[in-house]
C-alpha cells in the first residue's frame, strides 16, 4: 500500500513538471497576437518602433519647415551681396558652355543634366550662405530641394540668370569667364541613402521621358484635355488663387510649410504635372515629390507672371476654370 502510495505521488509530481516547463512566460492572447503578427515585440518585451526612413524623413521635414522666403533671394539682392564681396557659396547649375561664356564671380559650375551636384554635396560649405541659379529659376528649384534634403542650406536666385541677374541694372559688373573652385569651409557628412537618391535623381535626367523633369505647355494641353489617365495634374498655388482660375482637374496642395500632409492624396502611378505661378516652387516641389517616388514634373513657367513673358500656361492662353 505505501509503496502503490508513493508511485501515485513520483507520477503527479512528473505531471506538474511538464506542465511548468511547457507554459508561456506571455499571457495566451499576447502569444497568439505574436503568432499572428499583429505585434512584433523585442527582447525586452516592449513593442519595437518602425524602421527609421532616413530620406523620407528628410523630405518631409524639408516640405515640413518651408520658410517664408521659400528658400529663394531677390535677383537684386543678390547682386548687391555680390557686389559688396560678401563671403558666400555661389553655385551656378547652368550647362558649362553658359557657364564658360560668363557667369557670376566665385561661382563654382555643377552643371545640371550631370551627376555634379550630387557628386559635390559633401565639399560645398555649409558655414557661409549658399546660392545657386540656373536659367530661368526653374531647375534650380529641384536642386534646392535636393539639397535641403541633404542638409545643405541653400537659396536659389529669382528667376535665374536670364529673367532675373540679367535684368538688374549694372549687372554686367559682377560677370566674369574666370572659373572659380568650390570654397574652403565647413561640410558635412551626409547619409548614405540621402546620397544614393541625389545620385539616382541626378542620373536619371539623361533618361527620363521629359527632360529636366519639365514639360512645356503646348505639350501638356493635349493629354489633360484629352483626360489621359497617365497625368494627373497638381497645383500648389495659394488657395485663393487656385479657386479663381486653376488647370481643370487639378489638385490644389497650396504650397507652404506643412504641405506634405497632403501628398496621400498624390498617385504614384501617374506622371504628375505640377505648377505653380512662375515654375520656381513647383521645381522645389518636383524634386522632393521624386526623391518620395512620385513620377512628377513642373510645367514649364508655371501659370506664368510678367516675368515670365509669353511662357506659361495662362500666358499661352490654355483654358482654365474657376469654383
Amino acid at each position: 500500500m505505501k509503496r502503490s502510495l508513493l508511485i501515485l505521488l513520483l507520477a503527479l509530481a512528473m505531471v506538474l513538471t511538464f506542465a511548468a516547463c511547457g507554459g508561456s512566460d506571455e499571457p495566451a492572447d499576447d502569444a497568439a497576437a505574436d503568432e499572428n503578427g499583429t505585434e512584433d515585440v523585442a527582447d525586452n518585451g516592449e513593442a519595437e518602433e518602425p524602421e527609421e526612413n532616413v530620406l523620407e524623413d528628410a523630405v518631409n521635414d524639408y516640405f515640413a519647415n518651408l520658410p517664408e522666403d521659400n528658400h529663394m533671394i531677390g535677383e537684386e539682392e543678390f547682386v548687391e551681396k555680390v557686389k559688396a564681396g560678401e563671403d558666400m557659396v555661389i553655385l551656378d547649375i547652368r550647362g558649362a558652355e553658359s557657364y564658360e561664356e560668363a557667369h557670376v564671380q566665385g561661382a563654382v559650375n555643377l552643371p545640371w543634366g550631370t551627376t555634379a551636384i550630387a557628386d559635390a554635396v559633401e565639399t560645398i560649405p555649409t558655414d557661409k550662405p549658399v546660392y545657386l541659379y540656373c536659367v530661368t529659376g526653374q531647375t534650380a528649384g529641384q536642386a534646392v530641394a535636393t539639397l535641403q534634403t541633404a542638409g545643405i542650406d541653400v537659396k536659389s536666385v529669382r528667376y535665374g540668370m536670364l529673367r532675373g541677374i540679367q535684368t538688374v541694372e549694372g549687372h554686367e559688373a559682377i560677370l566674369t569667364d574666370e572659373p572659380a573652385e568650390m570654397p574652403e569651409g565647413q561640410t558635412i557628412e551626409v547619409a548614405e541613402e540621402i546620397k544614393t537618391a541625389l545620385q539616382e535623381f541626378y542620373a536619371n535626367l539623361a533618361t527620363t521621358e521629359n527632360a529636366n523633369n519639365k514639360i512645356n505647355s503646348e505639350d501638356a494641353a493635349p493629354l489633360i484635355e484629352a483626360g489621359d489617365e497617365n497625368y494627373a495634374v497638381l497645383s500648389v498655388r495659394q488657395e485663393a488663387d487656385y479657386a479663381e482660375n486653376h488647370i481643370e482637374g487639378a489638385i490644389n496642395i497650396p504650397w507652404g510649410a506643412g504641405m506634405q500632409e497632403n501628398f496621400d492624396q498624390l498617385p504614384k502611378d501617374k506622371t504628375i504635372i505640377t505648377y505653380c505661378y512662375s515654375g520656381q516652387t513647383a521645381g522645389q516641389t518636383v524634386g522632393g515629390l521624386r526623391l518620395l517616388g512620385y513620377d512628377a514634373i513642373s510645367l514649364d513657367s508655371g501659370m506664368g507672371t510678367p516675368a515670365t513673358g509669353d511662357a506659361g500656361w495662362m500666358n499661352g492662353g490654355f483654358p482654365t476654370v474657376s469654383e
